[in-house]
């Protein structure tokens, strides 16, 4: 069994076995709960399991500790404990404004004991003081920071009393639980209704927001928000987000752009908002935004630019807004793109089960359907019930109980043919895209594939794209908004811990309005090396490393070093057996105190370094196979195992093969053949790997509840089913297989 799933059990054994008295009639009579819930918190406060998550996940220690120790009534800690763990979120005051609704309320109980006066009005004069000491950029999201739903809220602590039905004693675990329920529903409950109206007050005295609907030339509705501050009376340039998540988002985003001296204006899509016309993801953003761009030019207080911002759906919504460009168009500032058909809805041609979930998220109702999206628990129950069907991965939305259109019209389409095609520029399109564009995107960023597939196609088809990269260990959140201390489990150099939204009006302020060139931007890519806490400067892609190394697909017994061409050539052989949908998961040992999971892997591992490395950029090389089916679906990981014996993953790779030659063609393989598969769009990276590390290289096969099964008939991947498995695949894994990695020398 692995190592830290082992130490996770015994520590979960531990805290259940630890008991507190809690009387059954707190389930049932709401007096007793509101004096038992102190008691409680006070008692967890002093417990072992929390001082031990002190030494493991300080972040995760402060996240309970404000909690508890405002269910315990002492809010000056809590506060004090609030603070701290925004300092330990991010640097620079940049989460300042994170958990609000909870300083909030611990300030108005602090003013309302020490003033005697009733709550509402402690709350108002607490707000009041509060709201007054923060900068202008952290008071932008405190609308959507405040929003708590009391109703999901009540839900959720019913369900957690429940459990404690007939029951005098919990344990240490459920008490955690029922105290952070609890700490919810008392929160926004009693200061929702006020806080909202206060908010909404402050809002108006500083900022002139509108609503306007606009009618395109082909009959639709878009609802557009407009924001300016009421300092601004002048006519500036429009910053234009184009937002599929309709609902407290839409202010956020026109209020970050007013604050920065811009007018804000947020477009939904269609189907959104006020919109009654059909919502249909991605297929008219180029259409419709190019009118919208023409409506807000012509508006008095915009100056005639335009530029355009935003992460994600968003990202890829500028990317279609400049298929078609528009004159007052003067530049995007695209962030963490969805590169539609490329590594959304599928990854490299293969479909991920998230996108079902997405759909309906959007698509459920006229704003986002965030309680479905939230619940974790049904769609890995979804999922998991599609994988042990064996049904077909066209089944997935009847399996979730809503048949989707839009799910069954995506997998209609698994080569990026013209029906992706046509939403974003495509080939020659991007010779004609000449604004400047300042791209964001980050190692851990789920559509890095995306972003990066824009900035390189457009710097094949434009002889001199005005086209900037900033790449750093940002995961999809940070980088569109601000680089956390801590990213994919890992604390990030202190000189990557920076405000990318104050980066993207630097830049907006550098080409609308004459300003300073960010300076940052040393060069066309400016990545941050990891575990330097410097950043390097490179005019291209190909410049971010300076030579390659090749890890050939080889036991170490068999050669002194991976990293040599094999003297004879030979084979690793895989089995992965399809119908078998119980197969335990495999772990393999790095070190006395880390180990990786393997499951449907083959395994190769370096000799140790004797050197330090810096390895930048992303993985490249051929995969040489021959398999017993037409068609199969690549999984490669490279690992590095620090000389502390821990693991660090730094790059993934999949490709469904039959189209890893050419995406929009697919060409099956011929059973028993040697086959070359190349690997292109993994995941970049760069850091610094330390003298006594090792590299670990895992290839297999993509099988598991998140993606597509693809069981080699050969048919659409999407229709076969489990019997369609046949005899288990088999796959010879040549040893001058290769993946390339790139090396950084100064």
């Amino acid at each position: 069994m692995k190592i830290k799933i082992l130490l996770a059990l015994i520590f979960a054994n531990l805290m259940q076995a630890q008991k507190f008295y809690f009387p059954k009639t707190a389930v049932t009579d709401s007096v007793v709960l509101e004096k038992q819930m102190p008691l409680l918190a006070s008692k967890l406060l002093k417990q072992t399991p929390l001082l031990k998550l002190k030494k493991t996940s300080k972040m995760a220690y402060l996240d309970q500790l404000f909690r508890l120790q405002l269910v315990a009534k002492d809010y000056k800690k809590s506060n004090t404990s609030l603070a701290d763990y925004r300092k330990e979120f991010a640097d620079h005051d940049m989460a300042g404004n994170k958990f609000i609704i909870y300083e909030f309320y611990s300030l108005a109980k602090i003013a309302e004991a020490k003033e005697k006066i009733p709550f509402p009005g402690a709350l108002q004069k607490a707000f009041n003081a509060k709201y007054e000491s923060l900068p202008d950029k952290l008071i932008t999201k405190i609308s959507i920071a405040v929003d708590g739903d009391v109703g999901a809220a009540r839900k959720a602590l019913k369900e957690t009393l429940n459990k404690q039905k007939d029951k005098d004693s919990i344990d240490y675990g459920s008490a955690l639980a029922l105290c952070r329920s609890y700490l919810n529903y008392k929160t926004f409950s009693v200061t929702k209704p006020q806080i909202t109206q206060l908010v909404i007050s402050k809002d108006n005295e500083k900022f002139i927001t509108e609503t306007k609907d606009i009618k395109t030339k082909s009959g639709n509705t878009l609802t557009i928000i407009i924001v300016r501050k009421k300092t601004n009376t002048s006519p500036l340039p429009v910053i234009l987000t184009n937002n599929i998540y309709a609902g407290p988002i839409d202010a956020y985003f026109g209020k970050r752009a007013a604050v920065y001296n811009y007018v804000g204006a947020v477009v939904n899509t269609r189907g959104k908002r006020n919109s009654n016309d059909e919502n249909n993801p991605f297929e008219h953003e180029s259409q419709d935004i190019y009118e919208v761009i023409d409506w807000v030019s012509k508006q008095p207080w915009c100056d005639g630019k335009v530029g355009m911002i935003g992460g994600s759906y968003l990202g890829f919504s500028q990317w279609a807004a400049v298929k078609k460009l528009h004159p007052a168009l003067k530049t995007i500032v695209p962030q963490v793109a969805v590169g539609i058909g490329i590594d959304y809805p599928a990854q490299n041609n293969i479909f991920m089960s998230y996108m079902l979930r997405w759909v309906q998220y959007v698509t459920n109702n006229k704003l986002t359907d965030e309680a479905d999206f939230a619940n974790a628990k049904k769609w890995d129950s979804i999922n998991t019930a599609w994988y042990k069907s064996g049904r077909s991965f066209r089944s997935l939305d009847m399996i979730s109980g809503k048949p989707s259109k839009i799910f069954q019209r995506w997998l209609d389409h698994p080569g990026y043919d013209q029906y992706w095609q046509k939403m974003v520029p495509y080939k020659e399109d991007f010779a004609n895209i000449n604004i400047p564009i300042l791209t964001t995107t980050g190692y851990y960023d789920d559509d890095q594939i995306g972003a990066m597939y824009y900035f390189k196609q457009h710097h094949q088809y434009n002889k001199n794209p005005n086209h900037y990269l900033v790449i750093g260990p940002y995961d999809h959140g940070g980088a569109q908004s601000f680089g956390f201390t801590y990213a994919n489990g890992n604390p990030i150099d202190p000189v990557a811990r920076i405000s990318i939204d104050d980066l993207a009006f630097s830049w907006f302020d550098y080409i609308l309005k004459n300003g300073k060139k960010p300076a940052l931007l040393q060069d066309r890519i400016n990545f941050q090396v990891m575990n330097t806490n410097t950043w390097k400067h490179a005019p291209s892609l190909e410049k971010m490393h300076t030579s390659t190394v090749k890890f050939y697909l080889q036991d170490r017994k068999n050669s002194s070093s991976v990293f040599n061409q094999p003297a004879q050539k030979d084979f690793v052989k895989q089995t992965v057996d399809f119908k078998n949908r119980d197969e335990k998961e495999t772990y393999h040992p790095v070190s006395k105190i880390d180990n990786i999971k393997t499951t449907n892997s083959v395994y190769f591992e370096s000799e140790v370094l004797d050197k330090d490395l810096i390895i930048s950029g992303n993985l490249a090389g051929y995969f040489n196979v021959s398999i017993n089916k037409k068609d199969f679906d690549t999984d490669t990981y490279l690992y590095q195992i620090q000389p502390d014996g821990k693991s660090f993953l730094l790059s993934t790779h999949i490709v469904r093969a039959s189209y890893a030659k050419n995406n929009a063609v697919r060409q099956l393989l011929q059973p028993g053949k040697t086959e070359q598969i190349p690997i292109t769009n993994s995941m970049f990276i760069s850091k610094k790997i330390e003298k006594g590390s090792k590299l670990v290289l895992l290839v297999g096969v993509n099988k598991n509840s998140s993606w597509q099964i693809n069981y080699g008939t050969g048919k659409d991947v999407s229709d076969e089913t489990i019997k369609d498995a046949g005899e288990p695949l088999e796959i010879k894994w040549y040893n001058d297989s290769y993946v390339e990695i790139p090396i950084y020398q100064e």
